[in-house]
């Protein structure tokens, strides 16, 4: 894909989304850490309900990391592995209240280095929080890139990479944002509307749809 057409992309995805931000519900950058790791092989919806019942009980650092692993997982049971995740939202909200003062750092490999987070969640907290311009290659942007073309490649890593390069500097700090809700709304895994996409004509993916399906 050239430039220009990956440019003419970007460009209405951006006009169509104006603000476009994460679906996760928080109120602080604590919050939405505790919400990324939580999100794992599970949708943004499952997590606000179990965030909801979470947060009223415990949306600190201090007062998550003092609450025990095993009432942390009846909060969050709704969710798939809560058992690890509980750990993992533990553990990382002690390390927070004991090197960080329970702030959320602004430096990937004290991020990367939290239980739960990966690079993945780390350039979340790096582009939603600190507004960098990176992007977190997550299901729908690593589908997408490669089925669009706009940054295709056989990994995640791979993925970031070339849309780090190829992505027109004024989107990419919103790229990562953009995408996701192309992917979740329209650009679907297993059906996608292409009848009903602004960027059809764009988009080099060779099996589009032509026909609106039963849902």
């Amino acid at each position: 894909m050239n430039s220009e057409k990956r440019g003419k992309i970007f460009s209405l995805l951006k006009k169509n989304t104006p603000n476009p931000t994460t679906e996760l519900i928080y109120r602080s950058s604590f919050e939405l850490l505790i919400a990324v790791i939580l999100s794992a092989q599970t949708t943004d919806i499952a997590v606000n309900k179990a965030t909801r019942v979470l947060f009223k009980k415990a949306n600190t650092a201090k007062t998550l990391s003092q609450l025990p692993i095993s009432e942390i997982e009846v909060l969050i049971k709704t969710i798939g592995l809560y058992k690890n995740k509980a750990k993992n939202i533990s553990a990382t909200s002690k390390i927070l209240q004991q090197r960080f003062k329970g702030e959320v750092p602004h430096d990937r490999i004290a991020l990367e280095s939290f239980p739960g987070v990966g690079r993945k969640t780390a350039n979340v907290i790096l582009n939603t929080i600190f507004k960098e311009p990176v992007i977190a290659v997550d299901t729908h942007i690593f589908r997408l890139s490669n089925r669009l073309n706009i940054g295709p490649g056989k990994t995640p890593l791979d993925v970031e990479k070339k849309l780090t390069k190829l992505v027109p500097k004024e989107y990419l700090s919103d790229a990562h944002h953009l995408l996701i809700l192309h992917g979740r709304y329209v650009c679907k895994a297993s059906r996608p509307d292409c009848l009903n996409c602004m960027i059809n004509h764009l988009c080099e993916y060779k099996f589009k749809t032509t026909i609106n399906l039963p849902k």
